[in-house]
């Protein structure tokens, strides 16, 4: 429990100082929905009118890496993780909230997407499809430990 209580807080941390760098946005971030127009560029980044935004925590695949499908066909990882991210944005609304910014300066974003009535995390559902990942610091840790779970239970 303490380090998810630290691994929060650490979020916070990094969104207070990345909005201390930016002098312009002295409001708290606020959620923002994810528009039908959204350009996706990748199984966790996407553009929506003229901000980047990425998911916090999570690495899909990159174009070109294979990988196998349970009836032993080989497919492109990347691409798979776009077209689940796409399905997810096609079939819900979804909506952010930005915690920090990356050094491209793309948005960090934490999100939920409303399906059947029930709010599930984006990137634990991206992770339980095997095509992303729990993303790593350069040290190994999971960026969030949260989606640790969803990553162990595909073993």
């Amino acid at each position: 429990m303490k380090q998810a209580s630290f691994a929060v807080l650490a979020a916070f941390s990094m969104c207070a100082s990345a909005q201390a760098q930016d002098a312009t946005n002295s409001r708290v971030p606020t959620p923002v929905a994810v528009s039908k127009s959204a350009q996706l560029l990748t199984g966790d980044t996407w553009r929506d009118g003229d901000q980047l935004f990425r998911l916090y925590g999570v690495q899909s695949c990159l174009r070109g890496t294979s990988a196998e499908e349970p009836n032993g066909n080989k497919i492109d990882c990347g691409n798979t993780s776009l077209a689940h991210l796409a399905a997810l944005f096609d079939s819900a609304a979804v909506s952010c909230q930005p915690i920090g910014y990356a050094l491209d300066k793309a948005v960090f974003v934490v999100c939920g997407a409303q399906l059947n009535g029930e709010t599930i995390d984006v990137g634990t559902a991206l992770i339980a499809t095997g095509y992303a990942f729990a993303a790593t610091t350069a040290k190994g840790k999971a960026v969030n430990e949260n989606y640790l779970v969803a990553k162990s239970t595909l073993r």
